[in-house]
């Protein structure tokens, strides 16, 4: 009795491992697959450079490798589904070194820690109140607290660092939202204010961190402080900065909304604006901005002045309408690629960094 059961189990062994071999997932393994060419360094002037570093899209990439006995049961029961992402737009980052996105094609935004091997999703979007419809900006506070502005139901939804939901702010009594279009946000901690752009009504919000609005920041027109559909957000020192996007321009302001200086112009060479989008500052004051129609990121330095751009393609290190952008206190950025459902990474170097020889 015992001889049959060793030979049934070793029967099953050898199936088993007969099933490993025709399997797709253990198969890739034995096929080599031609790696994709690099993105080469962009050499800079003074002997900065930007390399591009990665590209992710899958939750399957922030997951710990699968060890042997779990692909033996992926044969078995089918790999677990991993979400991607379908539509992302806007990105940030935290204290923590995770990567936010938003995805309206998902109802929900993605949670990246690479660091912790983690991946989580939050949705809100079959909720009977407050459902999130269209997720568009994201930003965290002081405790990374993340804010995400929902351009359909007019309203910011609030998770704690641990994505639990917190609350909505903009919530009417009759289930609607506040705002008409809620797109740029950021979160000024230490003055306790939230800046949220309302893109159709030509105007930027400041809050509290309670929602009470505060004080009302333009209005529609070309002119200083003046905007027409004011998208993204950044808060670079004592500057708030707002993409003002059929105005073709990046304006900066004060953080009581007065005029300081304005970047950009509609123009069919480089340099010029036609569509931009995600914003982001460098260590060393730079302005990135994303042309998603180009296909770029265009770099300025504050008089405005082209420095350099990069992007445009499919490869690796390029785009295809881009939209998010965000630049951490390491000097990574990150770019939303979204027709090519992916998230690039690169690191600018400047010249403290080249000095160090690129130490992270």
């Amino acid at each position: 009795m015992r001889s049959g059961m060793k030979n049934l189990r070793a029967l099953g062994n050898l199936v088993l491992f007969g099933l490993l071999l025709l399997s797709p997932a253990w198969a890739s393994k034995a096929t080599k697959t031609p790696l994709a060419e690099p993105a080469p360094e962009l050499l800079l002037d003074g002997g900065r450079k930007l390399v591009y570093e990665r590209s992710f899209n899958s939750e399957h990439e922030v997951k710990p490798k699968r060890g042997f006995w779990t692909k033996v049961v992926d044969v078995i029961a089918g790999e677990p589904d991993y979400r991607t992402l379908v539509a992302p737009y806007s990105v940030t980052t935290d204290s923590r070194g995770r990567i936010i996105i938003t995805d309206p094609g998902a109802f929900g935004v993605h949670i990246f820690d690479f660091a912790q091997q983690k991946y989580k999703f939050l949705s809100r979007k079959d909720k009977d109140k407050d459902p999130m419809l269209a997720p568009q900006c994201v930003a965290v506070d002081a405790q990374d607290n993340i804010y995400v502005t929902d351009s359909e139901a007019g309203k910011i939804f609030v998770f704690n660092h641990e994505g639990k939901y917190q609350r909505t702010i903009g919530s009417l009594k009759g289930g609607e939202g506040f705002f008409k279009r809620p797109t740029g946000i950021v979160v000024d901690s230490p003055q306790q204010r939230i800046y949220v752009s309302d893109t159709l009504r030509n105007k930027i919000y400041v809050l509290d961190m309670q929602g009470s609005v505060m004080q009302v920041i333009g209005k529609n027109g070309s002119g200083d402080a003046e905007f027409n559909y004011p998208t993204e957000l950044r808060l670079n020192g004592p500057d708030l900065v707002v993409v003002d996007a059929m105005n073709f321009r990046v304006q900066v302001l004060d953080l009581s909304g007065g005029f300081k200086y304005a970047i950009g112009k509609i123009s069919d060479r480089v340099g010029g604006m036609f569509r931009p989008k995600g914003i982001g500052f460098d260590s060393e004051g730079h302005l990135y901005v994303v042309d998603g129609l180009w296909g770029v990121v265009q770099v300025f330095n504050n008089a405005g002045q082209l420095l350099y751009y990069f992007g445009n393609g499919t490869g690796a290190g390029q785009f295809q309408l881009p939209a998010g952008l965000q630049i951490d206190n390491n000097d990574r950025i990150y770019v939303v690629d979204a027709y090519n459902r992916r998230i690039q990474v690169f690191r600018y170097f400047g010249l403290t960094k080249h000095a160090e020889g690129g130490k992270k």
